[in-house]
């Protein structure tokens, strides 16, 4: 029987490419992921076990913007090391204006996150 081993890559579309890579790609750095590779509409990054990719959208993925709630992708999440690690997170995006929709905390025993949402258009 086939196993998975890990999650390889996740692949957004976006709207805004430019706006996305400069957001994205601040990010990224922050959580320690390189640059893999760039293209006219798409980048991507690793941290040398999981990659992300954004691209971007087609004129008739643009009708149709996000909205939280719709069928397909909800959100993606990452592991980080320490409390202090989630909370340099939230610093980091505090200064750079991300939403911030539930403030770095523990939302379960041993379960401390911080919850942001991203728009760039």
């Amino acid at each position: 029987m086939s196993r998975v081993r890990a999650v390889d890559h996740i692949v957004l579309s976006v709207s805004d490419f430019a706006s996305s890579q400069h957001f994205y790609h601040g990010l990224m750095t922050f959580l320690g992921f390189e640059v893999l590779d760039k293209k006219p509409q798409a980048m991507g990054w690793s941290d040398g076990t999981t990659r992300l990719w954004i691209y971007q959208a087609d004129e008739p993925g643009l009708k149709n913007p996000y909205r939280r709630g719709n069928p397909g992708f909800h959100h993606y999440a990452w592991s980080l090391n320490s409390r202090q690690d989630v909370d340099q997170l939230q610093t980091w995006l505090e200064q750079n204006n991300v939403t911030i929709v539930d403030a770095a905390g523990e939302y379960y025993p041993d379960y401390y996150a911080v919850f942001f949402s991203i728009q760039t258009a």
